[in-house]
């Protein structure tokens, strides 16, 4: 038995034996607060067919992680414990399968990345955008596909529509702003002060101050980002689309993100134009147990990706 430190609490860990090569993963072995996450050393996954092996340059933490590690997605997403978090993976492929060579820089939503290694199939992924760190692609994948999802797909944003994007300092938010805009829509913003600038630096043309401010009226389209959205929202928009709770007045369309290449592949070719911008606070993945408590607390703002840290010796 080994004993590892994560985020301030010493944790008890199993070591693998008999030479096998290892890894450092973030996993819960059981459902409930911060505390139960660890941070164990485990084998290397073996890729299968069709699959390669990559190298964790850095992963993301989504808020639904949190509703995963206390248990409240167990019916959704199956499986069993224990079980490596993470859906964001950036990375450098280390064996390669389906067109990804070795050395190719790679991101993509897949399961288990707060990882030192991670297996995807070759097919779930995309090439890295070029134009800024590894590192700060791991913020894209979940974020950037929820919100092209919401945008294109369900509220179909188009030129001159105005659209409120209700909870836009956050990860999902700050990728909403600028594809509603790039749509041409007129964005208004709910923000508070510490988001506000961040949020206007990326187009929102207008900033709603939430902690002081009722929503306004008047709009074509609400995309709703946070779970406290009113349960009316009639004179609000015409029409609403919710990645959180469902909203009853009028009928909202709620939706889970899917994975999809293709339209990763798209907010890459954004980013590497200069017509998407990225920003993410990267952070050491043992701060991750920390990170979820920042989150249960509402101080986690925009994204947080973090990175195993080289090993030392």
């Amino acid at each position: 038995m080994t004993k590892v430190l994560v985020s301030g609490a010493t944790t008890t860990i199993d070591r693998p034996v008999g030479g096998e090569e290892t890894m450092r993963a973030a996993r819960i072995h059981e459902y409930g607060d911060a505390s139960v996450i660890s941070l164990d050393e485990v084998p290397v996954p073996k890729p299968g067919p069709g699959e390669v092996l990559i190298r964790v340059a850095a992963t993301s933490f989504n808020p639904s992680e949190v509703g995963l590690r206390m248990g409240l997605l167990r019916d959704v997403l199956g499986g069993t414990l224990p079980r490596t978090l993470g859906s964001d993976v950036a990375g450098t492929v280390v064996t390669g399968a389906g067109g990804l060579a070795v050395g190719d820089r790679v991101i993509g939503l897949i399961e288990e990345a707060a990882a030192e290694y991670a297996v995807a199939r070759a097919s779930a992924l995309v090439r890295a955008p070029e134009r800024i760190p590894l590192t700060d692609a791991a913020a894209v994948p979940v974020a950037g596909l929820t919100a092209w999802q919401a945008v294109f797909e369900h509220a179909r944003v188009g030129s001159g529509s105005r659209v409120l994007i209700n909870g836009a300092g956050g990860g999902v938010g700050l990728f909403t702003v600028q594809l509603a805009k790039l749509a041409g829509a007129h964005v208004v913003a709910t923000a508070g002060p510490r988001s506000a600038a961040a949020v206007r630096a990326l187009g929102a043309d207008e900033i709603v101050d939430y902690t002081t401010t009722a929503l306004p009226g008047g709009n074509d389209v609400l995309i709703n980002l946070v779970p406290g959205a009113p349960a009316s929202v009639t004179e609000l928009a015409e029409h609403v689309v919710s990645i959180t709770r469902l909203i009853a007045d009028p009928p909202a369309v709620h939706f889970v993100t899917r994975n999809d290449p293709g339209q990763l592949t798209e907010l890459v070719a954004l980013i590497d134009k200069g017509l998407v911008d990225v920003k993410a606070d990267v952070r050491p993945l043992e701060s991750l147990a920390d990170v979820h408590r920042e989150a249960e607390r509402g101080l986690v703002r925009g994204k947080v990706v973090l990175t195993p840290e080289p090993r030392r010796g």
